[in-house]
């Protein structure tokens, strides 16, 4: 997945009370391994310019054969050149990629995935196929 597009992979996530922050990390770092990331009690907020950073939603992708579900979830989602999609914190724990319909899918709240670049829809086709 390369070329001369330009990218920009955002990921947030609140960090509730219950939760261990360096447990939240851990989670992000198992979907997002090269991720820049900032934390503090309430939230983790993450970012790459690299669209090689979404390589085992990709591989997840394939494997599972969820490219329909990623694609309309992120096609739905479309602004202008971003789009966004909602990863389950729980799963994404135990190395497991689970996409999201609604924020609620996650009972601990969701890792959102705002994608940004400046051909969308061939990147949604990039990373779905």
């Amino acid at each position: 997945m390369s070329g001369t597009r330009n990218y920009s992979i955002f990921v947030s996530c609140q960090i509730n009370p219950s939760e261990d922050p360096s447990k939240i990390k851990t989670a992000v770092f198992n979907v997002f391994p090269d991720l820049k990331v900032s934390v503090n009690d309430q939230q983790l907020i993450g970012k790459s310019n690299h669209i090689n950073s979404l390589s085992k939603i990709s591989e997840s992708i394939k494997s599972k054969k969820t490219a329909k579900t990623y694609e309309r979830i992120l096609k739905k989602n479309i602004s202008t050149n971003s789009t966004w999609f909602y990863l389950n914190k729980q799963a994404a724990f135990v190395d497991t990629i689970a996409i999201c319909d609604e924020a609620d899918e996650s009972s601990l709240g969701p890792i959102k995935v705002v994608l940004e670049a400046n051909d969308i829809e061939i990147t949604i086709k990039l990373i779905t196929s």
